[in-house]
Order: C-alpha cells, then sequence, then structure tokens
C-alpha cells in the first residue's frame, strides 16, 4: 500500500467516476421498490454466476409473482426454474430459494431475522449474500465481497488475500464501519467497469496514483 493511501479520498473519486454507469444490482433493485430482506437475499442468490444484465430483469420476472415468502414457496420447482431462466443453474438455485422461504415461514413465522447468523445458516447462502442484503435492505454495517472488490482491493495493495472470504476479514478490520455498504456499492461497479480483470484503464483510472497495480502486466 502506498505511504499517501487514503480511502476516503479514493470512494469519493470512485463515486463521482461510476455514476454514468449501471449501479450494482442489489442497489438499483433496491431503488425500484425492491428492497426488502427476502428480496435482497433472493436476488443475490440469482446473481450467482450471473451477469447482473441478467440479474436485475430475472428479479423482476420473479419478484412480479412473488415478493414474500409464502408467495415463492407457493410455486413448484418446475415454475420457478422456469421464471430463474437465463441464470446460472436455475433448477438448483430454484431448489434452494424454496427451501429459504419454507424455513423462514416453518421456524420464523414467516418473517427473516436480520441476523447474519441466521442468513448464514440458511443452505445456500454465504457471507457475500448475507452481508449484502444486510447492507443493502437494513443499512446494517456490513461488507459484501464479490470479485470485483476482491480484485480491486488487492490491485491497490490495500489487502494481500487470495480469496475474498480472506478480503472479507481484512478489510472489516480496515475499513470504518460507516463505509461497509459503500465498499460493494462503489467497487462493483468501478471494478466491472473500469479497474478490469483482463486491460484495466489505468490511463484514465482516477485512484491510480494510489495503486500500486499489484498483478497488473497490461493495462489501457
Amino acid at each position: 500500500m502506498k505511504p499517501d493511501f487514503d480511502l476516503d479520498v479514493i470512494l469519493s473519486r470512485i463515486d463521482e467516476t461510476i455514476r454514468p454507469y449501471p449501479k450494482a444490482a442489489m442497489f438499483e433493485l433496491a431503488e425500484r421498490g425492491y428492497g426488502s430482506l427476502f428480496e435482497q437475499l433472493i436476488s443475490c442468490i440469482v446473481s450467482i454466476r450471473t451477469l447482473d444484465e441478467t440479474t436485475i430483469p430475472v428479479s423482476l420476472r420473479l419478484f412480479a409473482v412473488a415478493r414474500t415468502p409464502d408467495q415463492l414457496a407457493a410455486l413448484t420447482p418446475e415454475k420457478l426454474t422456469e421464471i430463474l431462466y437465463g441464470t446460472t443453474y436455475p433448477d438448483q438455485k430454484a431448489y434452494t430459494m424454496l427451501g429459504i422461504a419454507r424455513k423462514i415461514l416453518d421456524e420464523f413465522g414467516g418473517q427473516l431475522p436480520a441476523d447474519y447468523d441466521t442468513l448464514t445458516s440458511l443452505k445456500g447462502v454465504g457471507p457475500k449474500c448475507a452481508n449484502l442484503a444486510l447492507g443493502v435492505a437494513t443499512g446494517q454495517a456490513a461488507i459484501s465481497v464479490d470479485v470485483h472488490v476482491h480484485r480491486v482491493v488487492n490491485r491497490w495493495g490495500y489487502v494481500l488475500a487470495k480469496q475474498p472470504e480472506q478480503t472479507l476479514k481484512v478489510l472489516e478490520t480496515m475499513v470504518p464501519r460507516e463505509r461497509w455498504v459503500d465498499i460493494n456499492r462503489l467497487l462493483m461497479p468501478f471494478g466491472k467497469h473500469i479497474c478490469t480483470g483482463t486491460l484495466p484503464k489505468c490511463l484514465t483510472c482516477p485512484v491510480l496514483e494510489f495503486c500500486e497495480q499489484v498483478g497488473v502486466e497490461r493495462h489501457r
């Protein structure tokens, strides 16, 4: 990490730079009115190994018929799989969602608890989706690390970790809690459109002066 590394300045510049680009899917869906904890969790499951360009329309198609655990649980696996067409592993995701909906109804009285341990106890829900759903839906301090966030902060030299789960633990010790939700909100589109996996746009990057360019061999 460079001596003059300033996370507040970096996030501010990135916030300005990404405005012309689409928002990260979960934040976009929340702005469209799909911001409940259940909706955010289900949309995050839709998003697994799926581009935002597919996640948003598939989530909207699902929410047109089911926005609550009881509505989702009323769907057959076949119908839900049909709705999820276009995502990766739609049949697997359908069974995961139905299991979550039924557990919410059977064990939590139809109301999903806003609790990290509870969310990660649900089959198919990992740290990324649990934190993202909590952060967007409830405003709880939570850092969600996807492939973009993981790549960006390690490329900066801010974190030195091999796996997203390791990056998450490091970020929780280094980032002020009031900025935790901003990490995914800002760095996901930044990593998708500017600090890309191949040929990152280093020559026009707003935070190049703070970046160690770890692992960058070629850039634009």
